[in-house]
């Protein structure tokens, strides 16, 4: 394959400033994409995007709260200003809070449903009449969209009810989308990681982290590097191939 299979496409991903979002974005901008990277705190997204642009890329920095839709939208257009399309959209924004249902407060799970659903629908919403165009004008002649799901919609654990919740009815969107879109020439692909080492345990609470922790003692998780290898995988397929689901798990994972 060429090595810069991307090149002339426009990509836009959330949660980009740190773990699986910062390393797709890197893998993305190497595979030839002009990258623009979303990220709550601008500071994380403009020290990936300063990396990409040190290694040849093209990446702009947006900071934006997407669980609010207008907010979404003028993202969105923020990203079309700057490079005037939209080839393939990565949703990867998330938050994780872990704990019993009894202990967990409301707040907590607002947070989750706010960012992992309503975020994600908003951003999507703003996005697809620029990916269906896309995929009409460009030389790939194909759009992509991606939403980074997780092992844990598969087994349900103790602690991690609405976050299994959230990525659950992320499958479902997920399905409904692609068979929506065939005729439009958008894949529509779901990316479920299992264990990640992406630091984010470290921001938990002593408890949540514990309860993070416990079902995978012993495991040597998966890099962001490895998710975002998934990811690019998929989003450089021919226009014939669609790679509509991936599970990647931790080699020594049983859940």
């Amino acid at each position: 394959m060429h090595d810069r299979p991307l090149a002339g496409a426009v990509a836009l991903v959330t949660g980009a400033g740190s773990g699986i979002g910062a390393a797709t974005a890197r893998r993305l901008a190497g595979d030839g994409a002009a990258v623009t990277l979303v990220a709550h705190r601008r500071d994380r997204v403009v020290r990936v995007a300063s990396d990409i642009a040190r290694q040849g890329g093209e990446a702009v920095a947006l900071e934006a709260d997407i669980t609010e839709a207008d907010r979404a939208d003028d993202m969105v257009q923020d990203a079309l200003d700057r490079f005037g399309r939209l080839d393939i959209l990565v949703n990867n924004a998330e938050i994780r809070l872990l704990g019993s249902a009894l202990h967990a407060t409301i707040e907590e799970w607002d947070q989750m449903i706010s960012l992992n659903v309503a975020g994600l629908a908003h951003v999507t919403h703003a996005a697809l009449p620029h990916l269906i165009y896309a995929a009409t004008t460009s030389p790939r002649q194909v759009a992509d969209l991606v939403n980074v799901g997780s092992a844990a919609e598969r087994v349900a654990r103790p602690g991690s009810s609405v976050y299994g919740l959230t990525k659950s009815g992320l499958n479902a969107f997920t399905e409904s989308l692609r068979q929506e879109l065939l005729g439009e020439r958008v894949r529509v692909s779901v990316v479920e990681p299992g264990a990640v080492d992406d630091g984010q345990e470290n921001r938990l609470g002593d408890s949540v982290r514990d309860a993070a922790r416990r079902p995978v003692d012993g495991v040597e998780g998966l890099r962001p590097d490895d998710v975002a290898d998934a990811i690019s995988y998929i989003v450089t397929r021919a226009r014939r191939v669609a790679v509509n689901g991936m599970l990647v798990r931790a080699g020594d994972q049983t859940w």
